[in-house]
């Protein structure tokens, strides 16, 4: 049997390459495949090619209903990763790439008249049109037939052995078969155009424009040494007050072109069919169903601002190629495909949906200092961070660190943070967690070597678990509490322990009530899961059980509300002779507090119930009471769920209110979590993923806020200060790993300075050890982290 060499890259996984040796499979036909491609795309075309290159014997045909040179939209910008798996590939195709691509490294946002400049991008483009011209060209000298003008017939999964939907956004095959692929398709908040101008950027470039009507912004970039992408966006609401919407297109364009004539240098732009559009981001459920597989847009979509629809789809066809080479079936080769771009997608739809959202909400930045804007705007997508840029462009991230305030040679996590009368030496606040190993409510042993270790590892501030203020108001036997004097001598203990063996770190305690998820085991013999004896009755704002195998609530009355309060109170003033540095109401995670907050779980139709001011009346009225309890110069937080990731639940801009209506009564910031509130919740979860909700309630509100959710590094850290889309860092999972996290970050960032100082019995292992060369010239970036 024939033996072929394979030679193709994961597109899922960087620059590696794939070479495996076996016989060329005919998925159970016994004669060369026939496919059937959908969509005369870049993806589409890129994929007939390889499989055509892979095995000359298929017969392979591409339908595109549009003519051979019909394209929307202007340049493509390709990766240096995408470029390597297409050099590894096709070096035919990869060479007429660079014969036409135009490269660049630098990135200019211009806002208020000023430039900022960032170098080290390394960007490759090309103009659509020339890309396809390549792809044609390359389609027919391998023997693809090309079918333009021409929609694909009806039938096709009965007469081919493959069918490759490649047929963009609004695929109809997609659509036909919606009941397998289970598409959702999510309109975002901007209009944007595609337009182009005649003549070259040196840059890409980032360009605001404050009007009349509200924020516009332009992304630009050159795609040939005469030309330029650019692209107008606005959100809606900015669209329709411009009266765009009353305009056609060669009257839009003009005004764009007048808007941002500056930035144009008063020369016109133009359009191809160009139309106002919104977003839409497309996520299937499956991708593949028999013998039909969708690639490219037709399974999913990322943001442009990331610029990586087209390098998706390229990659899509790289693997797909790749796995039907290495798979002895069709339908092992199908889920293989799918199998490895399902994860790396959903990273790139993650970090396409950071930097859509950013752009959304963009007036909310406009008032940052001019560098951190442009340090912001840099780091939108999560993707480039702190570290990265400085290894690209140090001169302009120490510029930034200058502007922030930062010391020579002091990451920014290390920049000191006041709250009221206590100043925090560093930006890394262990999270609240909780260790379910309290006997009646009263920390051990165990609470002070766990809190006590965390204190010593160098953060600013060490947060209890959270600590209840009734015996009914613990979540499992385990819990602690501050309802006795016993349990309030034994916290004394802790904070004096922290005080005198970890001086400058904070310590603070983070009270609550359990509600409706009380009464349950401890989570490591079956979490949120009621007890096999021993119950005690529950309160929540309405009797709505958590789980349906939970317990029901009672709906609290007025005098039940009245006492809750004393305890919040009387608890509070444990706290403070305790010694606690730091007060946080846990209103959040769907406890008691939260269960008022949430229309999902307030269903309440008195004065505590119904709209948000009036969900909102007896957490204030806790607050308050905790507030008049607790020292004057002593800080208090809140925990808030900025969201419940259910329909129905709280809303962004109901989160901002909410976190507006606490610092309104003397909050001095609001950690802001997610979820936890309803038990048929649905996160998205992923890095750092909580953080533009903090983000959003900081910027719309002006109250410091801690972020939470996912932070697991340093850089991340660093990124986030910096960036100006939190205040403090909170972090659990990191500090179960390494209690001294905040140290070891110190070390490996080479900073000795008195923000993270080492215990004196510790300063012998301060030194980070050094391993291997320390010459070694510096890996190349890749195009495919940048914005």
């Amino acid at each position: 049997m024939e033996r072929t060499l394979v030679d193709v890259p994961e597109g899922a996984r960087g620059t590696a390459r794939r070479t495996t040796t076996h016989p060329r499979p005919r998925h159970g036909t016994g004669r060369p495949l026939r496919v059937a491609v959908i969509g005369g795309g870049p993806g589409g075309l890129y994929a007939a090619a390889l499989l055509k290159r892979l095995d000359p014997t298929r017969d392979i045909t591409v339908w595109e209903r549009n003519a051979p040179d019909d394209t929307f939209g202007f340049g493509v910008v390709l990766s240096d990763e995408t470029l390597g798996g297409i050099e590894h590939a096709d070096p035919t195709v990869h060479e007429a790439l660079r014969r036409d691509f135009v490269r660049w490294d630098g990135i200019d946002i211009v806002h208020r008249g000023v430039r900022h400049t960032s170098g080290g991008h390394g960007f490759a483009a090309l103009g659509r049109r020339r890309l396809l011209q390549i792809l044609h060209g390359r389609c027919r000298d391998l023997g693809v037939r090309l079918r333009f003008r021409t929609e694909a017939p009806d039938g096709l999964c009965a007469t081919h052995d493959l069918v490759i939907a490649a047929d963009g956004i609004h695929s109809t095959t997609r659509d036909a078969r919606a009941d397998v692929f289970r598409p959702r398709v999510t309109a975002h908040r901007c209009r944007y155009i595609w337009l182009a101008a005649d003549f070259a950027f040196d840059s890409f470039r980032f360009d605001i424009a404050e009007t009349e009507h509200g924020v516009m912004q332009l992304h630009g970039y050159p795609y040939a040494p005469d030309a330029s992408t650019v692209i107008v966006e606005m959100r809606e609401e900015v669209w329709h007050a411009a009266g765009f919407d009353r305009l056609g297109e060669a009257e839009s364009i003009e005004r764009c072109a007048k808007i941002f004539a500056d930035t144009l240098h008063g020369r016109p732009l133009k359009s191809n069919n160009s139309t106002w559009t919104t977003f839409r981001t497309v996520v299937n459920e499956r991708w593949s169903h028999g013998n039909v597989v969708l690639l490219g847009d037709a399974a999913h979509t990322a943001h442009f601002s990331i610029g990586s629809g087209t390098k998706l789809a390229v990659e899509d066809a790289l693997a797909l190629a790749a796995c039907l080479a290495e798979q002895d079936s069709l339908p092992e080769a199908l889920a293989a495909y799918e199998a490895e771009r399902r994860p790396v997608v959903a990273s790139t739809q993650r970090a396409a949906r950071a930097s859509l959202e950013w752009f959304e909400n963009l007036a909310l930045y406009l008032d940052q200092p001019p560098r951190q804007f442009a340090f912001n705007l840099l780091t939108r997508s999560r993707r480039v961070t702190h570290d990265n840029l400085r290894l690209r462009d140090a001169r302009f991230t120490q510029a930034v660190e200058r502007e922030f305030g930062c010391p020579p040679g002091t990451p920014p996590m290390f920049t000191p943070f006041r709250l009221r009368g206590l100043t925090l030496r560093n930006r890394v606040v262990v999270s609240p967690m909780d260790m379910y190993s309290a006997v009646d409510g009263v920390p051990g042993d165990f609470h002070l070597v766990h809190l006590g270790a965390r204190a010593l590892g160098g953060a600013a501030l060490v947060m209890t678990e959270m600590v209840c203020v009734s015996e009914r108001g613990r979540i499992t036997p385990g819990c602690a509490g501050l309802y006795t004097g016993r349990q309030a001598e034994a916290w004394k203990r802790i904070t004096d322990f922290v005080h005198t063996r970890a001086p400058g770190t904070a310590i603070g305690v983070q009270l609550g009530h359990s509600g409706r998820k009380g009464s349950t085991k401890v989570m490591w013999e079956g979490m949120d899961e009621p007890l096999p004896e021993g119950n005690w009755p529950l309160v929540a704002a309405s009797p709505l059980p958590y789980k349906p195998s939970g317990q029901t609530p009672r709906e609290l009355s007025r005098a039940q509300l009245t006492d809750l309060r004393e305890q919040f109170a009387a608890a509070a003033v444990r706290a403070a002779r305790a010694g606690f540095d730091l007060l946080e109401l846990h209103c959040a995670h769907g406890y008691l507090l939260s269960g008022f907050l949430s229309p999902l779980t307030n269903r309440r139709t008195d004065a505590y119930g119904g709209t948000l001011d009036k969900r909102l009346r007896f957490p204030l009225e806790v607050f308050d009471a905790v507030r008049g309890a607790w020292p004057g110069e002593r800080p208090m937080t809140v925990r808030i769920s900025a969201t419940d990731w259910a329909e129905g639940g709280t809303t962004a801009e109901e989160a901002v209110e909410i976190a507006r209506a606490f610092a309104a009564h003397g909050a001095d910031a609001i950690d802001v979590s997610t979820g936890q509130v309803v038990a048929d919740e649905q996160p998205e979860f992923g890095r750092s993923y909580q953080t533009p909700f903090a983000d959003r309630i900081r910027n719309a509100t002006g109250v410091p806020v801690i972020a939470v959710g996912a932070i697991s590094s340093w850089d991340d850290v660093n990124s986030l200060i910096l960036a100006g889309r939190t205040d403090l860092c909170a972090l659990a999972r990191p500090h179960l790993y390494d209690p001294h996290w905040t140290l070891h970050a110190a070390a490996e960032q080479d900073y000795t300075g008195p923000a993270a100082p080492w215990p004196p019995p510790y300063r012998a292992g301060s030194r980070r050890p050094r391993t291997g060369r320390t010459d070694a010239p510096k890996p190349r970036l890749s195009l495919s982290d940048t914005p």
